[in-house]
Formats: structure tokens, sequence, C-alpha cells
């Protein structure tokens, strides 16, 4: 067998690997920062699972962990590693496509479980006392702020109690203050459509780049078992002789 077609392999399946260990901490990454500067954890609890942040940051680590199984045991040639690397790597890609599944199947659900939960965080905030519920007030003047919406459906949902967030000019802070009309459950509906038009570009992307891992993997580990099965047949030869 040509040594140097499993060299050639092996630069190209730690290439892939690199790569694709590059795109799981790019997505660690971008999730962390998200829910730095994201304010609507707190408004939809039973939601968290699913929340764009927290699903790159799971995505993205377990991605990075598995492809750094990958890259080692590309580098060393470790059939062990690499069938490892294998395994773990084809049950993640049905993983992501159960969760694809999950989300197509669920929509509805998750959509009406989100607008439960904002009208909860809202009520909350609505009956607390002024200096109660430091954080579901700061996160929903937050998002009443950035997306220049007032309550869930609308400024009514505040039964008299309009916070100053949903101000839109001066004056503020008067039983008469001018305030947004439109709800914040539309607005926030498109902003997580548009995170997860982006986080699933980013999962298709990597499903395409481990569908070829797998394949050119396949063919190293299968040129690999053939490279040790000649070395064998050479030693017994040997010794026979």
């Amino acid at each position: 067998m040509n040594r140097s077609t499993v060299s050639c392999l092996k630069t190209l399946v730690v290439a892939l690997h690199f790569l694709c260990w590059l795109c799981g901490a790019f997505v660690v990454a971008f999730g962390e920062f998200q829910m730095i500067h994201s304010k609507f954890a707190s408004l939809v609890t039973t939601f968290w699972p699913v929340y764009p942040a927290n699903t790159l940051v799971v995505t993205g680590a377990i991605v990075t962990c598995v492809c750094y199984l990958g890259v080692l045991g590309g580098m060393k040639e470790n059939r062990c590693m690499l069938i490892t690397f294998f395994v773990l790597l084809f049950i993640l890609m049905l993983v992501e496509l159960a969760m694809a599944c999950v989300f197509l199947v669920y929509s509805r659900e998750i959509d009406t479980y989100f607008e439960r939960d904002l009208m909860g965080s809202l009520e909350i905030y609505r009956d607390s006392s002024p200096e109660g519920n430091k954080t579901i007030k700061d996160d929903f003047d937050a998002v009443q702020y950035l997306f220049r919406c007032c309550g869930v459906h609308g400024v009514a949902d505040w039964e008299g109690k309009v916070p100053i967030s949903c101000c839109t000019k001066d004056p503020c802070n008067t039983p008469n203050q001018p305030n947004w009309e439109e709800g914040c459950l539309e607005k926030l509906r498109d902003w997580f459509a548009r995170n997860y038009l982006s986080t699933g570009a980013g999962v298709v992307t990597m499903f395409i780049i481990q569908t070829k891992e797998l394949q050119i993997l396949h063919n190293l580990l299968k040129l690999l078992v053939q490279d040790l099965t000649t070395q064998v047949k050479k030693v017994s030869i040997s010794f026979l002789l």
C-alpha cells in the first residue's frame, strides 16, 4: 500500500478536525457573547433549553471536545481514538438532526410557552413592590427600550401601571405619558427567528463538515487496517522463514 496515500488522508483528516474544532470554539464564544449582552433569559424561563445562546454554547462545547479527540487521533494515527471519534461524531450528527426535528414539530408549543412566560414576567413586574424582582424589572425595561415596544400584546397589559420604559418621548413618568403602542411579543418573535436562522446556518455548515469528515475518516481507517494487516503478514512470513 502507498504510504503517501495514508499521509495525505491523515493531513486532510487533521485539517478538517481542526476546522471543526475552530467552528465549535467560535460557536461557544458567540453564544457566551449573546448570554452576556442579552436581556431575555430571565423573562422566558420555560424557553431556557432552546434559548439561542444556550443552544449555541452547549452545541459548540460538545463539537469542540469531540473534534479535539479527532485532531489527536489523526495526528497520532491512533485507531482507537479515531474509531471513538467516528462513533461520537455519528451520534452528534444524529442529535443535531433530532434537535432540528424537535424544533420543527414543536414550534407552535414553543411559541405558546414563550408567550405565557412573557405574560408571567409582566405580571410579576406589574404586581411587585418597587424594590422587588429587580432582575425581571431590569430585563423587561431593557427589552422595551431596545425594541421600542410596550407590554406583551400592547400597553393595555400593564393595566394602568405603565413603566417609564414604555415612554416614547418627554414628558415621561406622568399619568398621560406617551407610550409605544406595539407589544413586545411579535418583536421578540422576529428577533428569535433571526437568531435561529443564523444558528441554523452555523449548524448546517458544521453538519456538512462533519459529513465530509466521516467519509474521509472511514477511508483512512480502512487504509490503516490494511496497513496493519500487511505488516502482520510480513512479520508472520519473516518468522516462518
